[in-house]
């Protein structure tokens, strides 16, 4: 892609993103928050956990956003006997008598993780590794993950029975935590008129994996005003029980605050929400904009804030 400036660049990606979204939203009703989340964090080069009740389009969500974004796409589904072999790939003995790596479900633009919290902590540390590292390594030899490389998990929040919660640590190589809710009365009106129909969707391919990787160089290049870098690094440092910018709210319901990471994305994903939004360059609402996905998996309650009902929502609330 070739742009005369950078000025010219944002507007591209600008008017990609709204080509973008409503394409999808032809598609998925009444989530265009989440979906705005989704594609912030794609062009932010993170990724996501979408934690929402069955039968919320969370896999017609992703598969949708592989198909509009021309993506190769796969689906794990994560159960208790899964192995990382399942996920990774393994080393097999060919008929030449030679072995051969054969590549798992991993080796794929965008990965719907479905259920993470449903296998062991072995299996899930393959998948994030890799998430990390954008590389598998398999018998001492590393292969590289096709570019872009997006992780969409989704959990359950309902039947928590025979799962495996993940690590904070773990959590926090995820970008978003992103809630999905009941659609709104008229949104679930629409969606069974299009799902009990013969009625079909054709959807456009927008852009494709070398239009994502320039925006993803792109959002990176967007300059930032010291005063909303300092807000967006003093809002992850205010989660920190027990430190100078930690109010009493902090200090008396929370034993555990976000991590430097949490900083990194509040940058990135403020600028990535300016350039949607049509902004060169972000500012301190744009930083609040992606707060609340961004912090709500990093931080853990104490037992009072969950014994007098307080929700990570409404403390990260009170930051602002």
């Amino acid at each position: 892609m070739q742009f005369k400036n950078e000025v010219e660049a944002v507007d591209a990606l600008h008017q990609s993103f709204k080509d973008i979204q409503a394409e999808i939203s032809k598609a998925v009703i009444g989530q265009d928050e989440i979906i705005k989340a989704v594609l912030i964090a794609i062009f932010s080069n993170g990724h996501c956990l979408l934690v929402g009740v069955p039968g919320l389009a969370k896999t017609l969500l992703v598969q949708t956003v592989s198909n509009v974004l021309d993506l190769d796409f796969k689906r794990i589904q994560f159960t208790p006997d899964l192995m990382p072999s399942d996920i990774i790939g393994a080393e097999i003995l060919g008929e030449d008598r030679h072995f051969k790596f054969v590549k798992g479900p991993v080796f794929s633009n965008i990965i719907l993780a479905d259920e993470i919290n449903r296998t062991p902590p072995k299996t899930q540390a393959a998948l994030l590794e890799a998430m990390q590292e954008k590389a598998v390594t398999a018998a001492g030899h590393t292969h590289a993950l096709p570019q872009p490389f997006f992780v969409l998990a989704t959990q359950n929040p309902i039947e928590q029975e025979g799962t495996y919660p993940l690590p904070e640590a773990q959590l926090d190589r995820f970008m978003f935590h992103i809630q999905l809710n009941y659609p709104a009365f008229a949104d679930e009106l629409t969606i069974v008129k299009n799902t009990t129909s013969n009625a079909e969707i054709k959807l456009e391919k927008i852009i494709g994996a070398t239009e994502i990787q320039y925006f993803q160089k792109l959002v990176r290049n967007i300059p930032i005003t010291d005063n909303v870098l300092e807000y967006a690094v003093q809002l992850a440092a205010k989660t920190r029980p027990n430190t100078s910018l930690a109010s009493d709210a902090i200090n008396n319901y929370i034993s555990w605050g976000a991590g430097p990471r949490a900083s990194q994305f509040l940058v990135l994903g403020a600028k990535c929400h300016a350039a949607i939004s049509g902004k060169y360059s972000p500012d301190i609402e744009d930083v609040q904009a992606v707060a609340e996905p961004i912090l709500r998996h990093r931080i853990v309650r104490n037992y009072r804030a969950e014994a007098e009902g307080l929700t990570i929502e409404h403390l990260i609330k009170g930051l602002f």
